[in-house]
This record gives C-alpha cells, structure tokens and sequence, in this order.
C-alpha cells in the first residue's frame, strides 16, 4: 500500500468471554461442489483398483463416457494430444531416477519433466494457487505477487480436469431450490487437461504437469493472457511438497508485447522494447483450503475490514444481497491461560526476512510485535509474534504457508501488505509485508519536512540507524495490519481535538492519531514550545486499532453462526456514538465531502488551524534544508533538490486539506437503529474561513519557500513553475467540478439560504482574493501572475469543456457515478468572468507598470475568447 499513492486499553469496551473452540457453522458452497472424498467418476477414497487390488499400475473402474478427442481440443498436456491416454505401469513412469517428495501429495521430478502424484482423496478439493516472484534481471518496481486463483483437479476417465472455482455466488438458505438454481451458475471452467500417465497406491493419479508451469497453462503463468511464454526457454527449477501445500519454482521465458512491456500489470513489467524477452522465476504454492471452514464474521461498514464478497442468493430479503465476510486470521482459545486472557492454539507468526539489513530486524520485530496490545483488547496474550528465519533450505518467503516481512531490492519508495484468504470464509491463510528499499528515502523526506525542527537527529543526512529504525518500525506496524485485515482508516486523526495532540499527557496516552491505519504520518502541527517528547511524534498501533481488532477478533460466545453474532456486533459498532475516534472510513468508502476523511492530515476536522501552525513549522524546516542535504561535501545537489521538493509536497498537502472544508459535510456512518442524520453541512462560518485562509496563506505568493541560495544551486530558473504548481494543485481542487455541484445542491436544500456558503459567494470571494492587486492598484508579481492565468484556464475549461474521453467516462461509471456536466455551475462562471474583464479594463487604465498592463490585457483576451465563442 502506497504510504503516501501510507498502550491504552481501550476505554467502553464490552469483551466476551474467551470460549474453547466450538466447532462452526459451515459457510455456504457452490452447489456442484464435489462430496468430500470423491470426485466426478472417481472411485471412493482408497478404493482398490480392479484387478490387482489396492496394487498400483492399473485404471480404476467407473467414470463416464470417454473424452476422445478433448485433448486435441483443450491443448491436453502430459500425453499425446488427440488419443485416448493409456497408463502405463506406475514403475515405467516414476522409474528410479525420480527425485520424489511426499506432501499433501507425492510430487516427483524426471529429468526436466514434474509429475504429481494426486490420491483419489485430494482429487475435488479446493487448493489456492498463489504465484510469487522469485527472481528477476531488474530491481522490483511492482507487487511480487502474480494471479492467485481457487483450482481443483477433478478425474473424469483417465484424464485429470484441472477447474478454476469461485465463491462470488452463494445461497446462504438450505432450500433445495436455491441449491438447484446455484447450480447454472457454477459450472466452473476448466483451465488443463492432464492425460493420467499411470495410477499409483490407492488409485492415486499420476499426472505429468511440467507444461502448466513453462506456458502451458496461460492461467498459470505469472503473465496470465497478456505475454507469450517460450516453452523452450523455460523450465521448473525446483519443487518442495509439505502436508497442506506443494511448492514449484519455475522459470519462464516471455516474448514482449508490441511496443515492449505488458502495460497495467500489477506484477513486474517487461523492460526494454519491442521485440526483447525477458526470463524471471516465479513460485507457485498451491495450498489445500482448510477441511473445516472457519466460520466467517459478517462485514459492518462501520469498522474497517476488508472483504471477502459474495453475491447470495438464497436471502430471504426478496433480492439478491451483499453478503460481505471480513477478511482475519483463525485466532482460537487453548485450555491454557495468561492471566484474564487466553493464549491461543496457534499466534499469528511472522518471519523476519533474513535479507534485511541488520540493524533494522529489532525494529521490524517490533513493528510486527506492537500489535500484540491490540490481541489482548480481543482476549488474546501473544496473539501475534515475530520470529527469525529457521536455518531450513526448505524454508523460503515465496511459500504461501510463511508469513514474513520480506526486505525487496527495489528503488520504489513504497511498502505493501497483501494477503492470501480462503475465499469461502475470509480466512487469512498467509500474507507478506514487502519492504521495498527505498521506503527508507520516502520516510527520511517525510520525517524532515513534517518534524525535522523538532528533533536534532533529523537534520544532518543521513539519519542515524536509530532513528530510522523507529520509522521503519511504524512503516512495518501499519503494513502488517493491512495483513491482519484492516483498511486504512482516514476518518481516525480528525476525531483527536487539535489542542489535545499538542498535549504530552495526551499525546504520551493517546498517540496523535488514535489509528496506525491512518496517513496521519507525524505530528506536524506540534511546535517547539509544546516540548513534546520526540517518540510522540511518530504514530503508534492506537485506540482505534484495539477497538477494530477487538471488533474483528473477539470469540462471541454462544453464537454458532454468523448472523447469530450480529447482536453483539452491532452493540460494539455503536460504540462509535460515544467514542468518536473509533469511527472509520477508508480511502475507499471515505467521502470527498467530508473535511474530516483525508489523507496526511493531522488533528480535527479544522485544516484552517492545523496548516496554520503546520505552515509555521514548514518556515522552519526551510531554513534546514540547505544544511542538512549537503553535509556530505563529496555528494552533487541531488539530494538537496530532493528535500527542497519534499517541503513544498508537504506544503502542497497541507494547503489542500482545507480546501475539503468549502461545500463540506460531517458524515457519520450508522445503520437505520441509530437516531440522526449521517450527514450533516460544516457550518457556513468555518467555510468561510477556509476561504480567508486560502487567499491569505495560501494563493498569496510563499514568499518562505523560495530561498535564493537554494535555488542558486539548483537551476537557472524554474522556480515560478514549482511554486505555482503547487498553488495549481490547490485551486484545482477548490473548483472541482464535484465541489461546485455539491454546492448548488447544499444550497437548493437548504431551508435557511443564510446559513449556506453559496457557490455564488466562494466564487467572489476566490476572485477579489485571487485578483486583489487591481483593486488597490499594485503591480502584480511573477508568481501571482501565472497563479491568475492559471484561474483563467481553469474557468476556460469549465465553461467550455472538452467532450470526455472514452477512459473518462469507464472510469466514472466504475467509481458508481458520471462526470460531472457542468450546466448547473457554468452561468455563474460566466457571470464571474464578464464581472471580473469589467474589473480588468478598469485596472489598465490605473496601473503604470507595463508588465501589468500587458498582462492585464491578456486576460480580457482570455475571458473574450471563453465567452465569444461559447458555443456550448
């Protein structure tokens, strides 16, 4: 996850009591799915085959008709591709040459060919096959994770189907109906055919599938559909076989697409042109799902889980409903105890990658271990714990069974936290924090340009291990709770007053942001005469995290399905009434109307004090960036251009937080047993300060960020573009096109039209302050005047905008919506640009500057062309 594209016990809570484990109500199937121990035309589990009983070498009986001609058809692999396939003796096929590992089943390698070894018991079960990057020519600048998909390998003669299953679709009612309905729409397809080369003990088929790995199976390559893979320049490089899971490392080989590389893949891409090739290795798990389905926990918007969706339509609702599961790990109680809590079966573990550096891995162990308060707000003592690597040569990070924070050669600034889950049930079955290396780089210039002032450590490059340690330890906190199943959370710092995280007491108890899930980074607004102590300054696993794990996690006694939990669900949910930090929105569900739901924010909903007092420290850091970026006077100025940047970012973000306040509303989540509205308007006053802030602070030139010995160093010239850039990105979002409708709207729906702040006035207000030089008769700066050429073709844009692309419109319809016509907004843009070339022809005759003048001029052509030729 993009950090950036990233002990209390919790007060209220209502724990119950931790139970041993009952067994579960199972989760709802797709109706075809195959009886436990058989599979289509398969005899019986351990069923001898006739005419040498229980010996290997012969066919089982049964089955259907034949499938003469389906390999020729479906591409079949491991036998000739148009005839009946004929075993043959199991020893002339796994001669004496093999080298063979037993597992949850036997798997032997031939030379270059890899056969499985598959027992009538194994065949129609579900296995999820993940597909992890083991090697590659370039450093990693995407997901190490390729598809991941639910297979089963069902027996239909002497063939071996290999079918790709889903759980979107389910009936959670038993009626034989629902079932025989379900039944059209799971006939699941097949993605292999393999020819049964021999059969083993216990009717166990013997299947070659090297080719399912070197091209053969487009499904299983780590390309999918989009790249060509060259059989003969690819090949299995090593296999392992354990009780749950069989793992295959193999190298492929891909041609390049035209015009070279593979474009919106989430996997690493091809480099170089068209016409080159590239070979990477990729481990296939392919992991037995539990036989005992761990009962789901049903998904409450309200707290912030991932899903796992599914479609049921078995409800007794009269529709098709949502039946979302949250994604979490199996936690269950052991007879033994730790005090009040209980300590469980199997803790959560995570596996330090041993390629980390070794002054990180303390940190990184505490990064993982830092959740363990969290566990106990849901009963648990040590639910989740770090260990070292096993000297093993089995053991590998690309096994689906390890779960490991892994250290990722790569220049990408970024760290992620995906996740393995039983579809079924939600269950999380493995996951892998990925560090890539230059997370370092992103954290050193966040740390700088946020709280760099306070802390003396932050400002000579580089950082000392021990600092940076402390931020990777929170980089590692917040991505293994997105593998615990938790979204971020963007509603959790709005909810601390502003005041209170300038507090030590506060701040020592509560964090600065009751969510490690938030982008609430460091406590930027803190000043130097709050004296805070400098770990303060650095998030932490927080209330919000306890209560979410305490949600997520908590055994519910008695209840032995998932509705009969719903209760209790609902009386923790409604904590949120109470206790507003433990509210929740995300960066998927959070509202562009909501000042309080954003990204890199810090304190309250009020951004007009927080960028107060976070463009006070901004003027500070500035006056550091030059000393810390060249303390090593070997080095160029990149790095000093890098931290230069850095701070005008985060004076960017800072700055475009209150622009959310203008044509704002607070939202609430809440179900229809809550009293109150969900969303209520931001008082017209605090809008209207948000304006004021704006045009003062903010579209007022900075003078603070352009340091001339700064700049000196860096370019001949370039700065007007970097700055206004910055003041671009914020008008942009002022007269968003949603921002606008929004307004027209608050205002049509309002009874009292004087407690609105109308479109109407946010417009007068942006041009009196945007253009307040012609009204005193002052010469207009540089900087100010591509600030107010770029508010002119903005409004150009809007009143005649160009027709939206293809893209545009796929996108909108994908996020629920449409794009936004701007008939409604467009006359009073029109009425502001024939008031404001009113004002402009006044101002020429009163200025003496020509430059001005010149420039005056260009805008009244400007709004000329906009208006004359409308033809819109």
């Amino acid at each position: 996850m993009r950090l950036r594209s990233m002990p209390l016990a919790v007060a209220g809570l209502v724990l119950a009591a931790c139970q041993p484990a009952k067994k579960p109500a199972p989760a709802p199937t797709p109706a075809n799915r195959p009886a436990p121990n058989a599979a289509p035309g398969a005899p019986t589990n351990g069923q001898p085959a006739p005419g040498q009983p229980g010996q290997p070498g012969q066919p089982p009986a049964g089955g259907v008709p034949n499938l003469a001609g389906l390999a020729g058809a479906m591409g079949a692999m491991g036998g000739a591709g148009g005839g009946e396939p004929n075993p043959r003796p199991y020893a002339q096929v796994i001669t004496p040459r093999a080298k063979s590992k037993k597992g949850v089943f036997d798997v032997h390698q031939i030379g270059a060919r890899l056969y499985f070894e598959i027992p009538a018991g194994q065949q129609g079960k579900d296995f999820l096959v993940t597909t992890v990057l083991a090697g590659t020519n370039d450093a990693i600048n995407g997901s190490l994770y390729g598809p991941e998909r639910v297979i089963r390998f069902e027996r239909r003669d002497n063939r071996i189907l290999v079918r790709e299953a889903n759980y979107l679709n389910v009936a959670s009612d038993s009626a034989q109906q629902s079932r025989q309905a379900m039944n059209l729409i799971s006939f699941f397809p097949i993605i292999a055919t393999l020819n049964v080369e021999a059969y083993g003990k216990d009717s166990a088929a013997v299947v070659e599938v090297t080719r399912m790995f070197t091209g053969g199976t487009q499904e299983f390559t780590a390309r999918g559909r989009r790249a060509t893979v060259d059989a003969s320049r690819s090949y299995v490089d090593k296999f392992s076989a354990f009780a749950r899971n069989v793992n295959v490392t193999a190298v492929q080989t891909y041609t390049a697409a035209p015009g070279g590389g593979i474009p919106g893949l989430p996997i690493p891409g091809l480099g170089g042109g068209a016409g080159n090739a590239t070979t990477e290795a990729y481990t296939f798990s392919l992991v037995r799902l539990p036989d005992e389905p761990m009962m789901p926990r049903l998904y409450d918007r309200r707290v912030g889980y991932f899903v796992s969706p599914k479609r049921d339509f078995g409800s007794p609702e009269q529709r098709v409903v949502s039946r979302d599961y949250i994604k979490r790990w199996r936690l269950e109680c052991s007879d033994k105890k730790d005090g009040s809590l209980c300590v469980p079966k199997k803790p959560i573990t995570y596996y330090v990658d041993p390629a980390t550096p070794a002054y990180l891995k303390p940190f990184i162990r505490a990064g993982i271990e830092e959740w363990q308060s969290a566990f106990e707000a849901a009963g648990f003592a040590k639910g989740i714990v770090a260990a070292d690597a096993p000297n093993d040569p089995e053991f590998s990070g690309e096994d689906a069974s390890v779960t490991m924070v892994r250290w990722l050669p790569s220049p990408t600034a970024n760290a992620q936290g995906p996740s393995l889950v039983d579809p079924r049930t939600g269950e999380i079955l493995d996951a892998d924090v990925q560090m890539y290396h230059n997370i370092l780089d992103l954290q050193r210039e966040w740390y700088f340009s946020q709280v760099g002032h306070l802390d003396a450590r932050a400002q000579t490059f580089p950082f000392p291990d021990s600092l940076m340690g402390r931020l990777i330890q929170f980089v590692v906190a917040h991505e293994v709770g997105h593998t615990l199943g938790f979204r971020h959370n963007f509603k959790g710092s709005s909810m601390y007053p502003l005041d209170s995280i300038r507090s030590r007491t506060w701040v020592a108890k509560m964090g600065h942001s009751p969510s490690i899930m938030d982008y609430a980074r460091f406590n930027y607004v803190a000043q130097p005469e709050d004296k805070l102590p400098l770990e303060t300054l650095v998030p932490k696993v927080g209330p919000y995290d306890k209560y979410a794990t305490m949600w997520g996690y908590t055994p519910i006694a008695g209840a032995r399905t998932p509705e009969a939990e719903l209760p209790k669900l609902d009386e923790w949910s409604r904590l949120q009434d109470s206790i507003p930090w433990y509210r929740f929105a995300d960066d998927a569900s959070a509202s562009q109307a909501d000042p309080g739901e954003q990204s890199e924010a810090v304190g309250d909903a009020d951004a007009v004090r927080a960028s107060t007092l976070g463009f006070k420290n901004i003027a500070r850091v500035m006056k550091l960036v030059e000393s810390a970026s060249t303390a090593d006077k070997t080095k160029d100025f990149s790095l000093l251009r890098e931290s230069y940047d850095g701070v005008i970012g985060q004076w960017t973000l800072e700055a475009n937080h209150v622009t959310k306040i203008i044509g704002s509303v607070n939202r609430q989540e809440k179900r229809v047993s809550q009293s109150g509205p969900v969303w209520t308007p931001v008082p017209r006053a605090r809008q209207k300060d948000a304006m004021t802030f704006l045009n003062t602070q903010v579209f007022a030139t900075p003078s603070y960020l352009t340091e001339l010995s700064i700049l000196r160093k860096l370019e001949s010239d370039g700065n007007i573009n970097r700055v206004a850039g910055a003041q671009a990105r914020v008008l942009s979002s002022l007269v968003n096109n949603g921002r606008m409708q929004r307004m027209i709207e608050l205002e049509a729906t309002t009874p009292n039209k004087a407690s609105v702040y109308s479109l109407g006035e946010m417009l007068t207000d942006l041009r009196r302050g945007l253009w307040k030089e012609i009204y005193a008769g002052q010469p207009i700066d540089a900087y100010r005047r591509r600030l107010q050429t770029l508010y002119l073709e903005a409004m150009a844009s809007k009143i005649k905008p160009a027709a939206p692309s293809a893209q545009e419109v796929a996108i909108a319809q994908f996020l629920g919506g449409g794009i936004v016509n701007t008939r409604d907004f467009r006359p009073l843009l029109k009425d502001e640009m024939r008031t404001l070339d009113r004002e402009l022809a006044a101002a020429i005759g009163r200025t003496g500057d020509r430059t001005t003048r010149a420039h005056l001029q260009d805008g009244r052509d400007q709004i000329k062309a906009m208006l004359d030729t409308d033809s819109k």
